[in-house]
């Protein structure tokens, strides 16, 4: 049983900051892999950046290597991505998911069984 449960979204200038949060409820799992996606108006859904739960090890899409920051607390069974120096192209919906089982794909959407529902975020110019 998987629940996924995404915050932190809201407006904000370019050159600003967020931070999103995803609250995953992960049961009868013992490793996994979490992912931020985001999705443009008329584009399609694209990988941003993920963690190995136990592991830690981190993923980015070239487009925000640098800027964002994906990180977890184990302990709060959350997931964060922290957004820096925020573009307008930044600009998506952006959704949390859970891959509960582990491949060597890490930004394919198909490669991830759950979704939260997403978050709106927009970088203003």
């Amino acid at each position: 049983q998987v629940q996924l449960v995404e915050s932190g979204g809201g407006l904000v200038q370019a050159g600003g900051s967020l931070r999103l949060s995803c609250a995953a409820s992960v049961r009868g799992f013992s490793d996994y892999r979490m992912g931020w996606f985001r999705q443009a108006p008329g584009k399609e859904r694209e990988f941003v950046a993920a963690i190995r739960w136990n592991a830690g090890s981190v993923f980015y899409a070239g487009s925000v290597k640098g800027r964002f920051a994906i990180s977890r607390d184990t302990a709060k069974k959350t997931v964060y991505l922290q957004m820096n120096s925020l573009k307008p192209e930044d600009t998506a919906v952006y959704y949390c998911a859970a891959s509960t089982v582990i491949t060597s794909v890490v930004a394919a959407t198909n490669a991830y069984d759950y979704w939260g529902q997403g978050t709106q975020v927009t970088v203003s110019a």
